[in-house]
């Protein structure tokens, strides 16, 4: 399996160099040159075996410079952290509705599925390609990817990590989770701005022929943890294989029947692995887009038009408050053709003019697989408190817009709800929307009132419901300070580099 790229297809590369190049010189993403296929036959055999049995499967379709067994431990490795056997296990709320739970590893987020695998794939990678310089992990986050990525690379041979976040525009647990991060090898910057502000200005960097030569002098390559590397996105098609099998086995479904999957979509890396799984063979009706308040993907479903000109909310649901969403550029070069010369005109435009249309017939493709909708903060959590009371299950505010839209357009298929988080990273928030009379404005407060109520409703100990990682949490030190403005960025990787290398940054 080679790679090519979404605005150059006469380029063509191996799996390890995608992994570890991270994104195309010319700016675009590396995508596979083919969707291998899984007949159903295949697909249904996954529930009788463990996870990483399934991950090894799926991911050496694509991940052809490894060999099964290579994959095979490293997804061990990765899941052996995780807090459920299943590592995520499905939940079945009534008799159409299943909740995938993506949230049991060590940060208690989705991102943790990838953000295990992607660091024993970029060491091998690294090996594989013979690199000759460190690789210097670059991340903008809006929540959820920076921790995982910070836990993942930690301490790991020949890599560095450096993680943007939005000073506001994060929980406090997320927050916490990022400033107290342990590891020689790790650096965390807040900037003063928004998500996009911090992922335009990691895009800058990757783009800055004066920064990789810098870096190159210095011994060190760029490289990307977000979901447009490709080693961090192929983990992330395998638990839609894996929530089929197990559906279809409890009796969700009926084999070779279409699932909907209705996932709450940020940078539409999620999702898109669930394109690529249905573009596999798997039986995939539709795919629901669930945006918050800050409906840009939506509005694009809705009317092919891309426009991120518009007022920025921040919500209870931060790791979805994107205006930019980078991998719908992969979906927009599938569905244009593989036309890798329309795809760089659309996001030239969206670059210059912040908006771009692919037209009628684009847009008819891409409904033939997607749906969309949102829901405001409001209708979130009322659909939050409605999944606690006719179903005692706790959900947070993430899945809760996604809740909200599958109420909407749930149809008579059975249909899957990912769950991208643990309700204890956003307690404040969750509790709210089941006790509106209470008041908790301290998130480690907040998280155990939440666990008490949760507890009660279970027949459980608050202990039993109160993860260990945010236990912890408020006794750790703060051992990131640093905050820079969005022109300031690249200075502050030159700090942070300087740190990493343990000496002065050099001019």
């Amino acid at each position: 399996m080679k790679f090519t790229s979404t605005r150059n297809t006469a380029l063509s590369v191996p799996s390890a160099q995608a992994i570890v190049q991270g994104i195309s010189e010319e700016g675009g993403l590396f995508v596979p040159e083919s969707f291998p296929q899984l007949s159903l036959e295949e697909i249904l055999e996954f529930a009788k075996h463990s996870y990483p049995e399934c991950a090894a499967r799926v991911m050496g379709l694509y991940l052809t410079d490894f060999s099964r067994e290579e994959l095979l431990q490293m997804a061990k490795e990765a899941y052996a952290s995780f807090d459920s056997e299943q590592v995520v296990p499905l939940a079945r709320l009534c008799e159409n509705e299943s909740v995938l739970e993506l949230f049991h590893g060590p940060t208690l987020a989705f991102k943790d599925v990838a953000l295990q695998m992607l660091p024993r794939l970029m060491a091998a990678s690294i090996q594989k390609t013979g690199a000759k310089h460190k690789v210097l992990i670059l991340v903008a986050t809006s929540g959820d990817t920076g921790k995982a990525a910070l836990e993942g690379f930690q301490d790991v041979p020949g890599t560095g990590i450096l993680v943007f976040f939005p000073q506001d525009g994060v929980s406090d647990m997320q927050k916490l989770q990022m400033l107290t991060q342990r590891g020689e090898n790790v650096a965390v910057c807040a900037v003063e701005g928004n998500f996009d502000d911090a992922q335009t200005g990691v895009k800058r960097l990757f783009a800055s022929g004066e920064v990789k030569e810098r870096l190159a002098r210095e011994g060190w390559q760029l490289s990307s943890a977000n979901s447009i590397n490709w080693g961090r996105l192929v983990p992330q098609i395998v638990y839609y294989f894996w929530a089929y099998s197990c559906l279809v086995k409890e009796g969700g479904a009926k084999p070779g029947e279409a699932v909907d999957f209705v996932v709450p979509t940020g940078n539409f890396g999620d999702i898109l692995a669930g394109y690529y799984a249905k573009r596999m063979g798997l039986p995939v009706g539709r795919l629901v887009c669930a945006s918050n308040d800050n409906k840009v993907l939506s509005d694009f479903f809705a009317t092919g038009v891309y426009d991120r000109r518009r007022e920025f909310y921040k919500t209870e649901s931060p790791s979805m408050d994107i205006l930019i969403s980078s991998n719908l550029e992969r979906l927009l070069f599938e569905a244009s053709g593989r036309n890798a010369e329309v795809v760089a005109g659309w996001m030239a435009s969206l670059a210059k003019e912040g908006v771009y249309d692919v037209g009628g017939e684009v847009l008819a493709a891409l409904r033939a697989d997607f749906d969309a909708g949102w829901s405001d903060g409001a209708h979130a959590r009322a659909a939050l408190a409605r999944a606690f009371a006719q179903h005692r299950y706790v959900m947070d505010t993430h899945t809760a817009v996604a809740q909200a839209v599958a109420e909407e357009k749930a149809g008579g298929a059975p249909f899957v709800v990912l769950s991208t988080a643990s309700p204890y990273k956003f307690p404040a928030a969750v509790l709210k929307a089941l006790c509106p009379q209470e008041d908790h404005p301290d998130a480690f407060e907040a998280a155990g009132a939440l666990a008490a109520l949760q507890a009660a409703a279970a027949g459980k100990t608050p202990e039993a419901c109160l993860p260990e990682k945010i236990r912890e949490l408020s006794s750790l030190p703060v051992r990131h300070d640093a905050v820079c403005a969005p022109n300031g960025m690249e200075e502050a990787l030159y700090a942070a580099l300087g740190r990493i290398a343990g000496k002065k940054a050099t001019n």
